[in-house]
């Protein structure tokens, strides 16, 4: 989208809006609170409520039903969805001029593990709820309009996150569609949710593919919610670089071997996580690092771990100085390996690249909040998004709501309604302004 066509949408939408959709066109808050409610029901723990939270693992049972119910939710709205190569489910409504690019805007309904029922679901569902208001006030923009649901945008694949729309964008790595987690393949899982992976090359989503892509998101940090304020614009999001590590020693008797002849794959391990730590933090910015999953074995209370496995996770907007990172832990690692008598090998199984929001679309949501009278602030998401994988395909803004206290991949995970509300209607106005 260049600057003349987001100029010349926004002077159609500010000298039409009256007539045609009225100032208070909104959402049904009402409505979609019941429905993220509803929703909440698939992958709930047995006896649990929606204070619970929710394991909604990409590909499950619990995420087959879940997007059975969003089908559902899209046929209410008298709207008909399709599912592309990958399992993601898009719902069009038609705009005036057929001829041209659509308006692109959804996230994701999967979720991690013990998860919380605002990350992805949120922007999915006010994505749905946005064409079915339009529909119900009888409003047809110049462009047409796609609401999405992307599969599997958890890392819940092999690790591997943002499954879905990197499928659609041809972004999977060789040998991807092979790799087995849960007893099936890629492959698999997307044909278990109605894709065709084979087709996957004759359906990519091709630069000019959309007009422009929004995604409404929970900020899953705390900056907003300090500060009180109502919507985030995201400037950008952060590169992602992640590692597994395998530590190797030697199991053997606790009691029996000496400290001095010990190779301990966890004590390796465990200064491996410090330095990540000690050398994130030694330098000034708003990088991070997390070793957040650790395999030790034989994990014995009375053996000394011969093997331990370990994931390293590094994020900031520079890539050049997640680089600079990784080439750091590496060569600590070898100096770990040889004080420790072990062997450390850390392969790269990730890189994601920083993805800037367009500063065009920022200015329509900046616009939108403006119009909503509503607080906004500009910030950076330190969380990867299927927003980041659009941004290599045409122009991409995001638009972030409180997370309260900042909890985020947990039950504990909330956004208070008007919160949601606030959001999906800044969305509404944003996608009203870009598709005339």
């Amino acid at each position: 989208m260049t600057r003349r066509e987001l100029l010349t949408s926004m002077s159609l939408l500010a000298g039409s809006r009256t007539a045609r959709a009225g100032p208070r066109l909104e959402i049904s808050a009402a409505r979609l609170r019941e429905q993220l409610e509803s929703l909440s029901v698939y992958g709930r723990p047995a006896g649990g409520n929606f204070s619970n939270g929710v394991s909604r693992i990409g590909y499950s049972d619990a995420d087959l039903a879940g997007r059975k119910y969003a089908l559902g939710l899209v046929e209410a709205a008298h709207l008909k969805a399709r599912i592309d190569a990958a399992g993601n489910i898009f719902v069009r409504k038609a705009g005036k001029d057929a001829a041209l690019s659509p308006v692109l805007f959804g996230s994701h309904i999967d979720s991690v593990p013990n998860g919380g029922n605002f990350d992805g679901d949120l922007g999915s569902l006010a994505a749905i709820e946005i064409l079915r208001v339009l529909g119900e006030n009888g409003i047809v923009t110049r462009r047409p309009l796609e609401a999405v649901v992307w599969s599997c945008e958890e890392a819940t694949f092999n690790g591997n996150t943002l499954n879905g729309s990197r499928a659609a964008a041809g972004k999977l790595r060789p040998g991807e569609l092979d790799g087995i987690s849960r007893g099936l393949t890629l492959f698999e899982s997307m044909r278990r949710i109605g894709g065709d992976p084979a087709r996957l090359d004759e359906t990519q989503l091709r630069s000019g593919a959309f007009h422009a892509y929004l995604e409404l998101h929970i900020e899953q940090g705390g900056t907003l919610d300090k500060e009180g304020t109502s919507i985030g614009i995201v400037e950008g999001i952060v590169a992602l670089d992640h590692y597994d590590v395998v530590l190797t020693g030697m199991a053997n008797h606790a009691g029996t071997t000496p400290m001095a002849d010990r190779q301990d794959a966890l004590v390796a391990a465990a200064q491996l996580t410090l330095v990540v730590r000690e050398l994130v933090t030694e330098e000034p910015g708003r990088q991070v690092g997390t070793v957040g999953h650790l395999e030790v074995e034989p994990n014995a209370s009375n053996v000394i771990a011969g093997r331990v496995r370990l994931s390293i996770d590094l994020r900031d907007l520079s890539t050049e100085k997640l680089q600079r990172l990784g080439e750091a832990i590496r060569a600590r690692a070898l100096a770990i390996a040889a004080q420790t008598k072990t062997q450390i090998v850390l392969t790269q199984t990730q890189h994601a690249e920083t993805a800037l929001a367009s500063p065009e679309v920022q200015t329509v949501i900046q616009r939108a909040a403006e119009h909503l009278d509503l607080s906004y602030r500009r910030l950076p998401s330190g969380a990867v998004h299927d927003a980041q994988v659009m941004a290599a395909v045409g122009p991409m803004g995001m638009i972030f709501v409180p997370s309260e206290g900042g909890i985020s991949h947990s039950p504990k995970e909330l956004t208070g309604w008007e919160d949601c509300a606030r959001g999906a209607n800044v969305l509404l106005h944003s996608v009203l302004t870009i598709s005339g």
